[in-house]
């Protein structure tokens, strides 16, 4: 089956409050979140067939983005299930543990091709690295991790292409593009790697 490369051209996204209403009434109000995820399962379950994939993506790509709930990256990139690796976290920056996946991912299962996507709108722009701080204040104990909060979403993006392309790790670094989501349009804009002039004060 042919398969859509990766565009920018996107879909309109779909939330738990968008569902139609037959949806919601097929899983039970009761009980917790988790139940509720649980007794999905098990009517997905009931009508699944194994499509006997192979576990590397029939695209070759690896997609790094934000954990925010407003992106349904599948139908925004036209996605089909097998297509790619997905690797989200909170503000979709790269991380130590993201080059971990993503030189298992290229490695061990095949990728080439990496896109970044951060958003508009992220609550990485909201808050600071004092968030450690207070942390360490509440329970005695200061995390290892950086929060990696930013004030520029374009300027993390080209942060992000940079680690991913100086990486030792990593076999293909060619082919890194990085992209902002609009969360009002469902657009994605591409952000230039090269670092912009900084204008005259």
């Amino acid at each position: 089956m042919p398969h859509a490369t990766v565009t920018s051209t996107v879909l309109g996204m779909t939330t738990s409050a968008s569902l139609p209403t037959g949806s919601e009434a097929a899983i039970s109000t009761g009980g917790s979140v988790t139940d509720r995820l649980v007794e999905a399962n098990e009517q997905y379950a009931a009508a699944f067939t194994d499509p006997g994939m192979d576990a590397r993506p029939v695209l070759h790509v690896a997609v790094v983005a934000c954990m925010d709930a407003r992106l349904d990256l599948h139908a925004a990139l036209g996605l089909e299930l097998g297509d790619c690796h997905t690797i989200r976290n909170a503000g979709g920056v790269v991380t130590d543990d993201v080059i971990r996946s993503l030189t298992i991912s290229q490695r061990k299962l095949g990728t080439r091709s990496v896109v970044l996507i951060h958003h508009t709108g992220c609550g990485l722009e909201a808050i600071t690295e004092d968030f450690r701080t207070d942390l360490e204040m509440e329970v005695g104990q200061r995390p290892a991790w950086a929060v990696e909060s930013f004030r520029d979403v374009d300027q993390d993006v080209r942060q992000s292409m940079q680690r991913v392309r100086t990486s030792p790790f990593l076999l293909h670094t060619d082919d890194v593009r990085g992209f902002v989501f609009d969360v009002r349009t469902g657009l994605l804009r591409e952000i230039d790697p090269a670092q912009p002039p900084v204008e005259p004060s």
